[in-house]
């Protein structure tokens, strides 16, 4: 036996290194449900009640896109743009309009690249749609996934082909950045971000949202690589007790020196995304006509829609697709737990992309 750890520990540390998941709750876990849940309170009093009463809804079911990009042909890309890939300053001179995106780029193109500005624009017509037609679960079930996509267009790691510093020799500062300085910090950030805001234009505000996003892209990667430079492989990681489980984390010194280094830039973009999700719902209610919601409170079931949804997510289990894996799906990290036998086979049966991953502890470690 060429080492010692335990079969169930060595795939958490090979996992988790391989993904860049330094903690269960990523951006589009812990993140995305605090980000979704404090939206609600931007919203005026005729739109408050409504979503108050379905809060329960729009913070778990915020993590539902995620879900989906394993399972739904084109999902993935609608969570990211990788504007360095156009060139220099792209995210200044790029097309803001789909149609005129496609006509100099090709569909093809901007789907291996990632739609996110364009899919949060086209979302947003969804929802005013559904504001017009007075349909309480779509409006619920719409803007729940729209603050998702605008979360994530907040985020500079959604906005470069250096996703998760695969170029630069910095795997794993995709987890490290949207979710082990979450877990650290974000309770004491400042939330309050004022009332909601009309969005003249839509489709220029995402865009908005991205040129922020990527103009912060040089500090998370440099800062790192500095600090990297500084703290020994010992000082820089730490090993940590999650349940019945201990992984591979950032050090608290290691993530305290980054968190500082980056002077608020995460609470920044946090707020950024919070502010962006209410004001886009108040403008597609706006758009709508100012319904009444207080009429629609009990437009659904939030019991029975929590089960077909489960129903949802476990048949779409059963039909994984191959796709890159540009937003860490970090829940899968931890899905192994829910196997009480320990049977690693069906595991990678259910998830046959983490293979490669697995096939690393094999080459290293005799179970």
């Amino acid at each position: 036996m060429r080492n010692s750890l335990p079969k169930a520990l060595s795939i958490i540390l090979v996992l988790a290194l391989s993904l860049g998941a330094f903690d269960a709750q990523a951006w589009g876990f812990f993140g995305h449900k605090r980000i979704n849940r404090l939206a609600v309170f931007t919203l005026p009093p005729e739109m408050v009640t409504f979503f108050k009463h379905h809060i329960q809804y729009v913070t778990e079911n915020s993590v539902n896109p995620d879900r989906r990009r394993y399972t739904v042909p084109y999902e993935a890309p609608r969570h990211y743009i990788d504007v360095d890939v156009y060139g220099d300053s792209a995210h200044y001179k790029m097309p803001r309009y789909w149609n005129q995106a496609v006509e100099m780029y090709t569909e093809d193109t901007l789907m291996e690249y990632g739609i996110a500005p364009w899919h949060v624009n086209r979302m947003k017509f969804q929802l005013t749609d559904a504001f017009r037609r007075r349909d309480a679960l779509a409006i619920i079930r719409l803007a729940t996934d729209l603050g998702h996509y605008i979360g994530d267009s907040n985020v500079p790691l959604h906005t470069t082909k250096n996703y998760n510093g695969q170029y630069t020799n910095q795997i794993g500062i995709h987890g490290f950045w949207e979710s082990r300085l979450v877990e650290l910090y974000s309770d004491d950030y400042d939330f309050f971000v004022g009332q909601a805001d009309y969005i003249s234009n839509p489709q220029l505000e995402a865009w908005e949202a991205i040129i922020n996003a990527h103009n912060a892209l040089d500090s998370v990667l440099l800062f790192e690589k500095e600090l990297t430079i500084r703290f020994s492989e010992e000082k820089k990681y730490s090993y940590e007790q999650r349940g019945q489980q201990t992984i591979k984390v950032y050090s608290r010194d290691f993530s305290r020196a980054y968190h500082t280094m980056l002077a608020g830039q995460v609470e920044r973009r946090m707020r950024a995304s919070i502010k962006m999700i209410g004001d886009f719902w108040y403008t597609c209610w706006v758009d709508a006509g100012q319904p009444n919601l207080d009429l629609l409170i009990d437009g659904f079931d939030p019991e029975k829609e929590q089960k077909r949804l489960k129903d949802e997510l476990e048949q779409q289990e059963e039909r994984k697709i191959k796709t890159r894996d540009h937003d860490p799906y970090v829940g899968e990290l931890y899905d192994f737990l829910k196997y009480d036998d320990l049977d690693f086979d069906r595991f990678l049966a259910d998830h046959p992309h983490l293979k490669p991953q697995v096939n690393l502890v094999n080459k290293y470690a005799e179970f």
